[in-house]
């Protein structure tokens, strides 16, 4: 195998997160609704611990969802057609998503419900 430079390899995974933001309308929400999340941190000025549970969260669900593009991308380059195998691959991908979703949603209520709260005048 031929050896990449390094900047090659960042600039293919760059090609990559930009192919998922430009076709992928799930990568589009989830990076929208990561940028929220990290400006809420911001705004209520969380702990330094309550950051490394955001991000994670926020990381493992784009992680998951570039995933998710890259599977149904060489699902349907393999078999173009409805098969059961390539349905069972595109949804447990898909099923990977959802999971990292709740995950962070989870994440995200017990970080900041208190802080919202808090902010709301309620606790």
């Amino acid at each position: 195998m031929k050896r990449r430079s390094w900047g090659l390899v960042f600039r293919n995974a760059a090609e990559g997160i930009a192919y998922g933001l430009r076709t992928q309308r799930n990568v589009r929400v989830h990076t929208g609704v990561a940028v929220l999340m990290c400006v809420a941190g911001f705004f209520f000025r969380i702990s330094r611990i309550d950051w490394m549970f955001v991000l994670t969260a926020v990381f493992l669900v784009l992680v998951t969802e570039l995933m998710n593009t890259a599977v149904e991308a060489a699902v349907d380059l393999a078999h173009p057609h409805i098969h059961p195998l390539a349905k069972a691959a595109k949804d447990t991908a898909a099923g990977a998503v959802l999971l990292a979703a709740v995950f962070a949603v989870i994440i995200g209520c017990i970080v900041f419900i208190k802080p919202v709260m808090s902010w709301l005048g309620l606790y």
